[in-house]
């Protein structure tokens, strides 16, 4: 493995467990979830979604950003949960948890506002196929936007913004987590890439202004960048809500190829990932090892405080 702390250039992109994927083939379902104020009714919908969606023959399901709980800074202290205590203070991950060990599936559960003790997080769960949390993700870049006339949201009003990358080793694969306004910085996406991620999943709620302007281009810029694959996960569309997002959950390949993609309307994507195709793509255009290192390095801080 290579241990160096600056990430470009690397003389090594993988590790032993993440070469070990590279000719690894399952299907992945989008999970592209109406979502309601009721939020045991939430819960009960994303059941059925993950269930159907296995029964597919999805190995690794994707739910969007803030699936429990009306995306606002009012609902989000109302809606949100004690992740570590989990049980009943979590219902929404108790049943993720439930389901990824009783369908042997990997979930990578969206988002959710998580409570820990006076503080509350935008925070994605991974649960593998033995129903224990692999990983928890809390979104590091806020959604303060303001855009005159088109929309203002401030997520800091509410949320506290998480300090720490999330990759993790899954039974389908090595992935990178992000949430949302997370896709807008490459870096951390290099980052993943530089510690051997095939796919980089985002949650996500992008909304009417700049979903149709970013939330394609965003996905095949870190895909096309990366050399690796990206999943995102939108709500479905509800315009009488106080937030209306974009939709559009899609599935991009390595070379920025739009894989599978859907409208607004609430739905389930199941796609194919092929990781054999990773190997070929970057063999084809070997943009890694023709970064300038003696011209800019990005340094993966992380690592560099943990050696």
């Amino acid at each position: 493995m290579c241990h160096t702390p600056l990430m470009l250039p690397l003389k090594c992109n993988y590790s032993l467990s993440s070469s070990s994927f590279l000719s690894f083939q399952f299907k992945i379902g989008l999970c592209q979830l109406s979502v309601t104020s009721d939020k045991d009714k939430n819960i009960a919908h994303a059941r059925t979604a993950i269930q159907d969606a296995a029964a597919k023959g999805a190995k690794l399901i994707l739910l969007p950003e803030i699936w429990n709980s009306p995306y606002s800074n009012d609902s989000f202290p109302v809606y949100a949960e004690d992740i570590d205590a989990g049980g009943d203070a979590s219902p929404s991950t108790a049943m993720l948890s439930e389901l990824s060990s009783l369908l042997k599936i990997t979930i990578v559960g969206g988002s959710i506002p998580e409570r820990s003790g006076d503080r509350l997080y935008n925070t994605c769960c991974v649960f593998g196929t033995d129903g224990k949390l692999k990983a928890k993700h809390r979104k590091i870049h806020l959604f303060d936007i303001d855009i005159p006339g088109k929309i203002t949201f401030i997520e800091s009003l509410t949320l506290t913004a998480g300090d720490t990358p999330t990759i993790v080793d899954t039974e389908v694969g090595r992935i990178g987590i992000g949430i949302c306004y997370d896709i807008r910085f490459p870096e951390l996406a290099m980052i993943y890439a530089a510690r051997g991620a095939h796919l980089l999943c985002y949650p996500g709620a992008f909304n009417m202004t700049t979903g149709p302007l970013h939330w394609e281009l965003l996905q095949r810029a870190r895909a096309t960048d990366n050399q690796l694959y990206v999943a995102t996960c939108s709500p479905a569309r509800d315009t009488t809500g106080g937030y209306v997002a974009w939709g559009h959950s899609t599935l991009v390949g390595p070379f920025g190829e739009v894989l599978a993609t859907t409208e607004h309307e609430e739905t389930t994507i199941i796609a194919e990932i092929d990781y054999s195709i990773l190997e070929q793509r970057r063999t084809n255009l070997p943009v890694t090892k023709q970064r300038r290192g003696d011209l800019y390095q990005l340094v993966d801080l992380q690592r560099l405080n943990s050696n």
